[in-house]
């Protein structure tokens, strides 16, 4: 694995997995970019890194879509081009369908489908002029199938997979690749910040998430697939055989979910 003078951009940098990418390529002799909603946040992560240097922070509100352009701007100023953008900003959702107010399915698509998507559309000319660039999308297991209590959270990640398909269709004539990766539980604390029906934070970490991959053993694994160029990848632990069961057993897969809900 060697991103070697690469310049890697990574959204939700701030905690958690993106935090964990930042603590891994901190030693891989390349030129990071990091953005998350709040600079003292991201000046933390920078500080705490051996090469401070190589790192230029870069907030900004992945819900604020229409100003991509503008941070697609200053990202390219900081070191001249991009080679990877790793989209990794996000949030998440537990509450049933019924009880969720559609101002929250309206949050989770405008955060985690349209923000990602309006940013990565502002970079792709930049990526179509080098004829060079890799997307890197941070999906879920649930961006494959669903479970109850994260409706909008699965659609607004099955509706990733639609549109980065679609990206990689279109412009691998571009010498432009796309990667999207598709975790199950990782411990961090996605959970506590999931919204709930009605938009405030869970703030309890269930046993599930918990109990998931270490977030630092997580981001190891998934920079050998983003170094492989590699499609599609999953990371889990029994939660990954859903990707089969879902494809070849649906009706099992529901059966046993439906008998094992985590909420």
């Amino acid at each position: 694995m060697n991103f070697n003078n690469q310049t890697i951009w990574i959204t939700g940098a701030s905690s958690g997995i993106g935090k964990a990418l930042v603590m891994a390529l901190d030693n891989q002799n390349c030129q990071l970019i990091i953005s998350s909603r709040r600079l003292e946040d991201l000046e933390a992560v920078k500080n705490s890194c051996l090469n401070p240097q190589n790192i230029a922070c870069l907030p900004f509100d992945l819900a604020d879509y229409q100003e991509m352009a503008f941070v697609v701007e200053t990202a390219q100023s900081f070191f001249g081009n991009i080679d990877i953008l790793i989209n990794n900003g996000g949030i998440s959702q537990r509450s049933l369908i019924i009880e969720t107010d559609i101002a929250v399915d309206k949050k989770l698509m405008e955060i985690d489908y349209l923000g990602t998507v309006a940013l990565s559309k502002a970079l792709l000319p930049y990526f179509i002029k080098q004829q060079s660039g890799q997307f890197v999308t941070v999906t879920s297991l649930m961006g494959k199938f669903s479970s109850p209590y994260r409706s909008g959270y699965c659609g607004a990640k099955h509706a990733l997979h639609g549109f980065f398909d679609t990206l990689r269709l279109e412009h691998e004539k571009d010498g432009i690749s796309v990667t999207l990766i598709c975790p199950g539980f990782v411990n961090t604390a996605v959970a506590k910040n999931a919204q709930t029906g009605d938009g405030s934070q869970q703030n309890i970490q269930d046993s599930a998430t918990e109990n998931g991959l270490d977030v630092n053993d997580f981001a190891e694994r998934m920079l050998k697939a983003v170094h492989k160029k590699k499609f599609e990848a999953y990371f889990g632990k029994k939660e990954v055989l859903g990707i089969y069961l879902k494809r070849y057993f649906p009706k099992f897969l529901h059966w046993y979910t439906l008998r094992s809900i985590v909420r």
